[in-house]
């Protein structure tokens, strides 16, 4: 059921016959996020500060923040209503006004080095640039005068190496095209750095790491092609649009067929703004979806977070997920941090009359079928199911540095419909999704930097050092719902155990769970079922407990397997919103183990071969070749 700002006329069915929403949806939400967060306005209108944990920057930077990330959006629906807007205009003039007068008493702080305002100002520049007939030309001549010094603080600034550049980028640009204070070195640095974080297939990595997530279209694609709407430069716009278009081609598997987003990677209180780049896409012409299938996945997310309270009641943006949960956001997160949210509105600077709007809806993949799509260069591999939903990502490639400090990037499996044991005590134990050596103090390898193997067609494979002189190797293949790994430990391994885990199971109340002769099961009350079950290795089973500790719910149950012995592990890991009857599935998918190789093989006769060495890998059909289309990247 919508929420009552979210009218649903019976005629939107016919436009939108898959989720219901249409231009005017969006502009409500948007509305009914600005409106929401008035009470919480200073005098002036400069800063907004919204209750909530506090960021390490403190009050005032928490304020701006409010202020730059609320008038992101307001700047999409100003100009995408042609100014139409008049309170939007006033209340942000205002805001300017007092933010950058420094007697006002709520001014902004200045710009310095890797500050929080850096972030900030990025936000301030691309909403005026974009709402600038309405908002910026209308200015009083001394406010110009004075956001043009605060802008200018940019200058000269230190960021972060990674996509902080990018705020320097636009921030400056935005003051070469009204006169102000930039530096052409310092515009093109952030342009130039990028280069060097472009790993192909797409994606760039965030920094020198490994850092492949959500931030790659929010942050990545977003800031480059808004910065070429600014700068008018068409060479460089190519590069960018070709990029994103090819970017889109995988991303687009990334969200659940009901709307909801992978949940892996820093951030996640952002939600919705993993849709800034599917919007993105049409309005640079750079995206392999038609316009009826962009609207149908950008509104498909909007509409799934609307759906599960998000805004709030009061129509706020919580530090969480779909209720508050702060083991999702990171230190520098503030009570206003969620509004980068924002940027799933860049979509309403697409016209009204544009094809996006003015399409019916039209399915995308997992709708009329499984899917499966490789990021090579990111070692990322998807698989996901039409007859629940349900995408699943495969991590062999995705790290944020070592040593790891973060579940959202550590672990083997992420899926639409589950989110990993994040709260600290849970992370001590580390059991979902993880292949871990367990001392005999029960503290478990962490699985560090890892070294990407092979990442192609449905076989993705991966090592890390477990830092006590041992190599665990892990080879993952897929077949629909079904995901086989082949765990090599090689090395030293030391005493203790061998256990994994599989996908974290949470709801408002405990899961119900069962194991058996080799395997083990955690149930929903709703049926999404997780499951793993030992094909070669293990000696027992069990469903471990958390609470907590889980963004989806205080109750978790975790499906594990244990063994005794170091070696060569083979399991069957399982979610699905079908029934699983893991016995019949321990009979059906069969192993057949040499020294040279491992063989496995699906029901229907697919299979995967996995060299024991795991440098290399091959995929085979062990009868007669699947009809299903596949390509270096994707398969549907």
């Amino acid at each position: 059921m919508l929420p009552p700002y979210l009218p649903l006329p019976p005629s939107d069915r016919l436009l939108s016959p898959r989720t219901g929403w249409t231009r005017a949806h969006w502009e409500a939400l948007a509305d009914h996020l600005l409106e929401a967060v008035m009470p919480y306005a200073s005098p002036g209108r400069a800063q907004f500060r919204l209750p909530g944990r506090a960021s390490w920057s403190g009050v005032e930077l928490d304020g701006l923040e409010g202020f730059a990330r609320t008038f992101l959006a307001a700047s999409f629906r100003i100009a995408g209503a042609g100014g139409d807007v008049p309170h939007l205009v006033e209340r942000y003039a205002g805001g300017l006004a007092a933010g950058t007068d420094p007697s006002s008493g709520e001014s902004w702080p200045v710009l310095t080095d890797r500050s929080q305002q850096l972030v900030e100002a990025a936000s301030i520049a691309i909403g005026l640039h974009e709402t600038r007939p309405w908002l910026w030309d209308r200015l009083d001549d001394g406010v110009r005068e004075r956001v043009v010094d605060w802008l200018g603080g940019f200058v000269g600034k230190r960021t972060w190496d990674n996509n902080w550049v990018l705020f320097q980028t636009v921030t400056e640009e935005f003051l070469k095209s009204v006169g102000g204070p930039y530096e052409q070195r310092e515009i093109d640095r952030g342009l130039e750095r990028i280069e060097d974080w472009y790993v192909g297939d797409g994606w760039y990595t965030d920094g020198g790491s490994r850092n492949f997530d959500h931030y790659c279209g929010w942050a990545l694609h977003l800031y480059p092609l808004l910065w070429t709407r600014m700068s008018g430069d068409a060479e460089r716009a190519a590069t960018y649009a070709g990029r994103l278009r090819e970017f889109l081609g995988t991303y687009q598997h990334f969200f659940g067929s009901d709307g909801a987003p992978l949940h892996q990677g820093r951030s996640l209180t952002y939600r919705f703004a993993a849709v800034a780049p599917v919007w993105l896409g049409a309005l640079a012409d750079a995206t392999p979806l038609t316009p009826g299938q962009t609207r149908r996945l950008a509104s498909s997310v909007a509409r799934h977070f609307a759906e599960r309270g998000v805004p709030s009641p009061d129509g706020l943006l919580s530090l969480g997920w779909y209720e508050p949960f702060l083991p999702v956001t990171q230190a520098y997160s503030g009570p206003a941090s969620p509004y980068w949210a924002s940027k799933a509105f860049v979509g309403l600077l697409l016209p009204p009359d544009h094809p996006v709007w003015t399409e019916c809806e039209q399915p995308l993949p997992i709708d009329e079928r499984d899917v499966t799509a490789a990021v090579p260069a990111a070692g990322l591999l998807l698989h996901g199911t039409r007859h629940d939903g349900i995408v699943r990502l495969l991590n062999h490639g995705s790290d944020h540095g070592a040593p790891p400090d973060d579940p959202h990037y550590a672990k083997l499996a992420y899926s639409t419909r589950t989110a990993p044991e994040a709260a600290e005590h849970a992370w001590a134990r580390d059991l979902d999704n993880h292949l871990a050596l367990v001392g005999p103090d029960g503290l478990p390898s962490r699985r560090t930097a890892i070294r990407p193997l092979i990442c192609h067609d449905t076989t993705a494979s991966s090592s890390y050092e477990t830092g006590t002189g041992a190599v665990v190797t892990t080879t993952s293949t897929v077949s629909g719902p079904w995901e086989v790994r082949v765990h090599e430990i090689t090395g030293e391994p030391g005493g203790g155990t061998v256990r994994e885990g599989g996908y974290a199971l949470s709801d408002a109340g405990p899961p119900a769970s069962v194991s058996g002769d080799g395997w083990a099961l955690a149930r929903r009350a709703d049926g999404l079922t997780s499951a793993v079950i030992g094909l070669y290795g293990w000696e027992r089973a069990e469903v471990a407990r958390e609470v907590e500790s889980n963004a989806f719910g205080p109750h978790s149950a975790i499906p594990c397997l244990h063994s005794g012995t170091p070696g060569l592990h083979v399991s069957l890991v399982v979610l699905s919103g079908d029934q699983v009857h893991p016995g019949a599935l321990r009979e059906a998918v069969t192993v057949a183990v040499s020294e040279e190789a491992v063989v496995v093989t699906f029901p229907g006769g697919t299979g995967a071969t996995a060299a024991r060495t795991a440098q290399t890998l091959r995929r085979t059909e062990t009868t007669t070749p699947s009809t299903t289309a596949s390509s270096p990247s994707i398969t549907s």
